[in-house]
């Protein structure tokens, strides 16, 4: 048994996909291995075989280690909310809900549940690597940390800090790091890894060397810019500001960035598809008219993010465009926006209250307290489907009478008697080939029919054997596997 931690100089340096590499790299060298992350805030979540839920970066390791994802893979679950408070998720199943004024003491008591599901999953494997957030050097929060440092130590299990060449200052970054840490927490630290190198790695051999005398840590490699993580999902949304689409002669399909959008990656497999451009839209620009399907996505915060909808005015976007004859999807939240009001009796993602909705299926939903976590198969639009629901809500009204999807549990969603306005609660619905080709042709796009879980899985294998090439792995595995308190 054994375990090593990768913690970073800031967030989105790649640790999420390195551990996710190198799961699947020790997978490959026969090895039994689980991903783990403590503490991890994300509005992108994943169900579980035990019916709970974790960030969608562990469903994605446990995937690289050929392994069911399990709550004890991401104890506790920070989902933001609106009015700067988070739902709170510890062992897959909402626990309340945390305020910005009080998260750092309400933190401090799930250590001990924290270590328990880490002592779980290292009974069953030989090696846990652990995922950190954000940054060590963020020292300012170091006070009852439960995701870095405080986790490190309590669980007695060494680090390997990454860093992000990309961005610049890497040096000074890491470095940096070690100096604002103190002595016991850097003794954590036992090396360091540069990511997203590009270019000639001799010239950065200097700089390697000089992070090395300067730190006191050894370099376990220099990996360089990861091209096939673009076909992996993504956990965190600042990713989206980043996209990039093609343009030229591809049928436009156009989604909205609310502020709290959650489970995106419910579109990445549109990215397969070559006749199709995914546009994410963001604040402060107008949902282009020549779109040929608009998709409302996840939300966190239902009404508040129906509210920023109209803010940005996408609401007379969306009706335009669907007065011109276009397609609109809504998925989960984004469904229940399309009907004729919202309501939240109870205050569960916000102050208590109620919304007009955009009217363009003729329902309503009121949000309720329990939480529906569940896979889902069935058939919609008249082809397989399986995914998941994720949803605080029942939707009732004429329109359900049309549901766009048959599942085990019965009815999913509603649709218009024309088929152009869709709602459904299942997310991953694009990752199912037949029923992408189904809702493609609706629009008058052929599929191109890749499957888009062989593309994650082979998207992994080749990351993985980028990190066999530019990492020392067999030093990584000793490192996990000595002697720990």
């Amino acid at each position: 048994m054994g375990a090593l931690m990768l913690q970073g100089t800031g967030s989105d340096v790649g640790k999420s996909v390195l551990v996710a590499g190198l799961c699947r790299a020790l997978a490959n060298r026969g090895l039994r291995v689980r991903p783990f992350k403590p503490q991890n805030m994300s509005n992108n979540a994943a169900v579980t075989e035990d019916g709970g839920e974790i960030g969608r970066a562990q469903a994605l390791q446990a995937l690289a280690c050929r392994v069911a994802p399990h709550t004890d893979m991401n104890p506790v679950l920070l989902k933001p909310q609106a009015d700067r408070t988070s739902q709170l998720v510890v062992h897959g199943r909402v626990r309340g809900t945390l305020h910005a004024g009080n998260f750092r003491e309400a933190r401090r008591p799930l250590l001990g549940e924290v270590l328990a599901s880490f002592r779980r999953l290292e009974a069953q494997c030989d090696v846990v690597l652990v995922e950190g957030a954000g940054s060590p050097a963020e020292i300012n929060l170091r006070a009852g940390d439960i995701a870095n440092m405080g986790f490190a130590r309590a669980a007695g299990v060494p680090v390997v800090l990454v860093g992000d060449i990309d961005r610049g200052g890497v040096i000074a970054a890491v470095v940096g790091t070690r100096a604002v840490l103190d002595s016991e927490d850097a003794a954590m630290i036992r090396g360091f890894l540069i990511n997203k190198f590009r270019g000639d790695p001799a010239l950065f051999a200097d700089g390697y060397a000089q992070i090395e005398a300067r730190s006191g840590w050894r370099g376990y490699g220099l990996i360089p810019w990861l091209r096939d993580a673009a076909r992996l999902p993504s956990e965190d949304a600042v990713v989206l500001e980043r996209t990039a689409h093609r343009t030229g002669d591809h049928l436009l399909i156009a989604c909205p960035m609310l502020p709290r959008i959650a489970n995106f990656d419910d579109l990445d497999p549109l990215k397969l598809e070559p006749g199709v451009t995914l546009a994410m839209i963001p604040p402060g620009r107008p949902i282009p008219g020549d779109a040929a399907l608009v998709v409302l996505p996840g939300s966190k915060a239902t009404i508040a993010d129906l509210a920023a909808l109209r803010e940005q005015g996408w609401d007379i976007d969306i009706l335009a465009h669907h007065r011109r004859g276009g397609a609109v999807l809504g998925i989960c939240g984004g469904y229940q926006m399309l009907g004729r009001a919202i309501a939240d009796p109870h205050g569960i993602e916000g102050p208590a209250g109620r919304a007009e909705g955009l009217g363009l299926l003729d329902v309503e939903t009121v949000l309720t307290q329990e939480k529906a976590l569940r896979a889902a198969r069935g058939t919609a639009l008249g082809a397989p489907i399986h995914g998941y629901e994720m949803h605080m809500g029942a939707t009732t009204g004429p329109d359900t009478a049309r549901p766009f999807a048959t599942l085990e549990r019965g009815p999913d969603g509603a649709q218009t008697a024309d088929g152009r306005v869709l709602g459904t609660y299942l997310h991953g619905l694009f990752a199912s080939t037949e029923l992408r080709r189904a809702l493609l042709a609706r629009i008058g796009i052929a599929s191109s029919g890749a499957d888009y879980a062989a593309s994650v899985d082979a998207a992994l294998d080749a990351i993985a054997a980028e990190l066999e090439t530019h990492v020392d792995i067999p030093a990584l595995i000793a490192l996990a596997q000595e002697t720990r308190p």
